[in-house]
């Protein structure tokens, strides 16, 4: 965007904000998704081009004003100019991207080859009747659209593979795997490894869940995918509709905390949380390599 341009929707801004009194710990400068629609359709920019300007400002899109007290201005300024990678777009991705977009993460990429059958209503974000036999990023991007016009949503209706690794993967700050076989995940651990990019792996069957981060200068964590798979566990012990939505909510969390260089993800690479939603048990299990 050239500087005529930006300065054009800066002073546009300006002139739309507003003082917000009820917007957290004490008032902010705020500007509606109304206001910010109309300067992206007079300056011919995305709606995230607006908002991007208007936090460099230091006002708030309203959208994102209950993020303050826990964000500052900056925080939220880094989560819009972020891309997130999310392979698989079932029961975890869906849910990871959704949270992703209401938060303001800025270029979410979703990656599936699937259609949506009626076995995932129960469990998978974008399922629905009229979804059926939709691919899922189509749905997910659909809905997402919806959700948070202002996030930039890449579709890869294919699946991950090592010839469009690169493609899918350079550039993100962060990946999310949201897969179900240790094939794949090993594949994608290895692509994020040799480009440097964090990923953040989850995994669910039945009541139970994990999750890991895995940072690229570090080598700790490997073993987790080493073993033998003798059968999918989701296959056996199905899926519950609570579990997906818990282990996405700490994918996310993570997800965060990276972007932002925040809390302990860095300290904790090696360490796997382990759920059991059922008996209410949570353990953290190390691995040395």
């Amino acid at each position: 965007m050239n500087s005529g341009r930006q300065n054009t929707i800066v002073q546009a801004i300006r002139r739309c904000a507003r003082v917000m009194e009820n917007s957290g710990t004490d008032p902010a400068p705020v500007i509606s998704e109304a206001d910010a629609v109309q300067i992206s359709l007079q300056n011919g920019c995305l709606l995230g081009d607006v908002y991007l300007a208007a936090l460099a400002e230091g006002i708030w899109p309203i959208r994102y004003v209950r993020n303050r007290g826990s964000f500052e201005t900056g925080d939220q300024l880094t989560l819009a100019k972020s891309t997130a990678a999310v392979i698989g777009c079932g029961g975890l991705g869906g849910y990871a991207v959704m949270m992703m977009a209401r938060a303001g993460i800025g270029t979410v990429r979703i990656v599936d080859p699937d259609v949506f059958e009626e076995s995932n209503l129960n469990r998978q974000a974008f399922a629905a009747t009229d979804t059926l036999g939709m691919h899922k990023t189509v749905a997910a991007a659909t809905a997402l659209n919806e959700v948070n016009p202002a996030v930039r949503i890449i579709e890869y209706r294919e699946a991950f593979n090592f010839a469009n690794a690169s493609q899918i993967l350079d550039g993100a700050d962060v990946c999310v795997d949201a897969l179900d076989n240790l094939p794949d995940r090993k594949m994608l651990l290895y692509h994020t490894r040799q480009l440097k990019i964090p990923l953040v792996h989850g995994a669910i069957a039945g009541f139970e869940g994990q999750v890991m981060t895995f940072f690229p200068d570090k080598d700790s964590g490997q073993s987790l995918f080493d073993t033998a798979e003798s059968a999918n566990a989701e296959s056996v012990l199905g899926v519950l509709p609570v579990t997906p939505v818990f282990v996405a909510s700490l994918q996310v969390m993570e997800v965060i905390k990276i972007l932002l260089k925040k809390g302990q993800s860095q300290s904790q690479s090696g360490r796997m949380f382990y759920a059991d939603l059922a008996e209410g048990e949570f353990n953290y299990f190390d691995f040395d390599g």
